[in-house]
């Protein structure tokens, strides 16, 4: 959606500069009926979204386990109600967040303090040579046609272990963009390979869980890595690739 801006250089002349203007809307998740959170999004690919919305919070452990996936549409924004086994079901009533989270939150909500530290699963290694990271990177602005026209979209990219980029997602957040990719992998049938995940944010402690609990070996960010984002990628195995630029990458190996 384009929207009328005013341009002002530095000189003090002024201009009429319409541009386009990236989308902002609730997403609202029910679990079996029972509201979970309402999520600030993108409305595009949603059903890959909510999918790997899924997958990350430990709702579900494979996609095959999302019986269905309904969308409705409000003036609000978009309901997702998705329907798992009632066994997952029963785990979830003990979990159930009613929450409204922005695009950049990662804790909000969150009942238990704890549940920051829970158990991640062990990664398998890949080793991936710097060159493919450097190739990724020469190709991901490509992938990124949401972002050239809003400059305002992430995108979280699945590479190969040449780099070559395979699939993206983009999102005004940077963990619905990566969500976004996992449930589309999720939905295809695509797996890792012994490629990495590529990201155009920072490294947080969130996004490596979701690389972990989706299996990815190595998780590379344009930006820096924080220090619990370190530390859990540690305990998990996980190799973080951080402050990925065309000229430099700083590589953080994690204790076998």
């Amino acid at each position: 959606m384009d929207h009328a801006f005013r341009r002002v250089a530095a000189d003090g002349t002024a201009a009429p500069h319409p541009r386009a203007v990236i989308a902002e809307h609730a997403v609202a998740i029910e679990v079996n009926g029972l509201g979970y959170a309402v999520m600030m999004a993108t409305p595009t690919d949603v059903e890959d979204f909510v999918t790997g919305f899924a997958l990350s919070e430990r709702i579900v452990d494979d996609a095959a386990e999302v019986a269905a996936l309904d969308f409705h549409p409000t003036a609000q924004g978009v309901i997702a109600r998705l329907t798992v086994p009632p066994a997952r079901a029963a785990a979830l009533a003990d979990r159930i967040r009613r929450r409204t989270a922005d695009s950049s939150c990662g804790l909000c909500g969150m009942d238990n303090l704890d549940a920051v530290h829970r158990p991640l699963p062990r990664v398998t290694a890949a080793s991936v040579a710097p060159d493919a990271i450097f190739a990724a990177l020469a190709q991901m602005r490509a992938h990124q046609p949401l972002n050239r026209a809003t400059g305002a979209a992430h995108a979280a990219m699945l590479c190969a272990a040449d780099g070559t980029i395979r699939l993206a997602r983009e999102d005004v957040g940077r963990h619905n963009a990566f969500d976004k990719l996992i449930g589309a992998m999720a939905r295809q049938g695509l797996a890792w390979d012994g490629g990495f995940a590529l990201l155009s944010s920072r490294c947080s402690y969130e996004l490596v869980e979701k690389a972990a609990l989706s299996g990815c070996p190595l998780l590379a960010t344009v930006s820096a890595a924080t220090d619990l984002a370190l530390a859990r990628a540690a305990a998990a195995g996980l190799t973080l690739v951080s402050l990925a630029r065309d000229d430099a990458v700083l590589f953080s190996d994690p204790v076998r």
